[in-house]
């Protein structure tokens, strides 16, 4: 292993790190929302990216794309929620997220760029013709999600909505992860792959 490699490598969030910062911010969400109600859990929400972002920062000095996005949506709709007195707007957020995440992948994948490598960080080793399609696929499924959003937003109690916030939409999202496993593995690139091709 070089020098930069093994500053890269510790430049990366533990796994569990990783996802406590991930999941940290929606808990206490939910739970503020528990108890206080909507505008104070939009308060510490926005409160929660902000220091997500700080910790992500101290530890990699790089922070990741979807989270920054995320972030400046939720401090924007965040802060004319709380200061507006309108719940709307934080409901609004999560339709908007998923509709750039969704046309930023597809509309990248039109022009022949591959953001989803970015996006996971390259976790995951397969072919281009493989990012392509489970590119498309992240793409629809954002869409998916945006457009349930928008439906749920309008007909469920805010409590419920924040359940859903909360216990739906990551459940969905991991098994349609799980889901793209068998795709995966028909193009993934093996190391013994890859030392084929540089000794060719």
């Amino acid at each position: 292993m070089t020098q930069e490699t093994a500053i890269a490598a510790k430049r990366k969030l533990n796994p569990w790190l990783k996802l406590a910062l991930e999941l940290g911010p929606l808990l206490l969400f939910f739970v503020v929302n528990s108890k206080y109600g909507i505008f104070a859990a939009t308060g510490v929400l926005m409160a929660g990216v902000v220091l997500t972002l700080a910790v992500s920062w101290a530890i990699t000095r790089h922070l990741p794309a979807m989270p920054v996005v995320t972030a400046v949506l939720v401090l924007v709709f965040g802060s004319l929620t709380y200061f507006l007195h309108d719940e709307t707007f934080i409901k609004l957020k999560v339709t908007i997220l998923y509709t750039l995440f969704g046309a930023g992948l597809i509309g990248a994948l039109y022009f022949g760029k591959l953001l989803l490598p970015i996006v996971f960080d390259m976790a995951i080793h397969i072919d281009d013709a493989g990012w392509r399609k489970l590119t498309l696929r992240w793409g629809l499924f954002f869409f998916a999600l945006a457009g349930l959003n928008e439906v749920l937003r309008r007909i469920l109690t805010t409590d419920d909505w924040v359940n859903f916030k909360v216990f739906g939409i990551l459940p969905l999202t991991l098994v349609f992860a799980l889901a793209q496993a068998p795709l995966i593995m028909r193009h993934e690139i093996r190391p013994e792959d890859e030392d084929s091709e540089t000794h060719f």
